[in-house]
């Protein structure tokens, strides 16, 4: 087997570099795609900074991956030589237990991400169990459908679970998460409240899909929506004022977190008790709900709003993303001669 030629971090925090590895012979169940276009995540700045404690260097990072299948283990299913696929966040499961059984693959304590411990999408080539290699419907345009494959299922995948048309859903986090949350619970007929502090997004957000939009640094706006959101999507991956927020959501009402905020929720019970309101929280999401999220996507023509880079200048596009300089999602054509 050929070596593949890569992007790597070969030390937490470090510039990434040209770097070539040997993959080994193909497992029966494994499936090579020929990368295409791959997405930036701001989980990929978190893995290559090792800011979770979880990265393991070299680390190939690259998660939102699009290309053409160039090789089926005898044992893969479903996919084909030559077929436009994707992969996301997990690369593979154990396909035995109970949660991988009743189609919680997302949930497999054996769960394999695909850029911890396992080389991702910033290569020429890349591989992954074909329960999670998935085929793109064809009203998908290449470039803009890998930031779906994270991305848009981490957001998709609790409208799919707590949302119903006609109630009404708040994005907390007009980024690169949010936006594509706006997107989705309006084509899924909510009435769509974005919450932002900064001014400058206020546009965007109508644009994206929000019927509404209210300053979260405004106490004083967020106290005229008092009692009256179903669910809210928290997509920042810094805290609020929890309180204020909780304060929006209607009896019985959902806070939804799906972004990495690393520091406690401080939370007084009887703030949930006496209207029944609920907090919850999920990864992205299993292969039959991503499935469902690509068709929905194609229906509704759906896609993020991207930023190209051609895959050599990496380092560039990884800035361009540590800084906050991203509208909306940051793509890497793959570009190895």
């Amino acid at each position: 087997m050929s070596q593949i030629r890569a992007w790597a971090a070969l030390a937490a925090g470090k510039p990434l570099e040209a770097y070539s590895f040997d993959p080994g012979p193909l497992a029966p169940e494994e499936v090579e795609v020929a990368v295409e276009h791959c997405g930036i995540c701001h989980s990929d700045l978190s893995v290559l900074t090792n800011e979770w404690g979880l990265s393991i260097f070299p680390c190939v990072a690259g998660h939102e991956v699009v290309g053409r299948v160039v090789a089926v283990g005898g044992q893969a299913k479903g996919v084909v030589v030559g077929q436009r696929v994707g992969v996301g966040w997990n690369a593979g499961s154990c396909c035995q237990c109970r949660l991988c059984r009743s189609g919680d693959q997302h949930l497999c304590s054996s769960v394999q991400p695909t850029i911890i411990g396992h080389h991702g999408g910033f290569a020429e080539r890349m591989r992954a169990h074909w329960t999670w290699v998935f085929p793109l419907p064809d009203a998908l345009d290449s470039a803009s459908a890998g930031p779906l494959l994270c991305g848009g299922i981490t957001v998709f995948y609790p409208l799919l679970r707590y949302a119903a048309p006609a109630q009404r859903v708040g994005v907390v986090g007009i980024g690169g998460l949010g936006h594509m949350a706006l997107k989705f619970a309006n084509a899924y007929g909510c009435e769509v409240t974005a919450f932002t502090s900064n001014e400058s997004k206020y546009d965007d957000a109508g644009a994206f899909g929000a019927h509404h939009v209210i300053s979260s640094c405004d106490s004083g706006a967020m106290k005229t929506i008092a009692r009256s959101l179903d669910l809210i999507l928290y997509t920042a991956n810094v805290p609020l004022d929890w309180k204020a927020l909780l304060a929006t959501l209607a009896p019985k009402g959902r806070l939804h977190v799906v972004g990495m905020v690393l520091e406690p929720m401080v939370v007084k019970a009887t703030t949930l008790i006496g209207a029944e309101k609920t907090i919850s929280g999920s990864p992205t999401g299993s292969p039959g709900a991503i499935a469902t999220m690509l068709d929905f996507a194609a229906r509704h023509n759906i896609a993020p709003k991207i930023e190209r880079f051609p895959m050599r200048r990496i380092n560039d596009a990884l800035d361009h993303l540590k800084t906050g300089k991203a509208r909306y999602r940051v793509v890497l054509d793959a570009d190895f001669a």
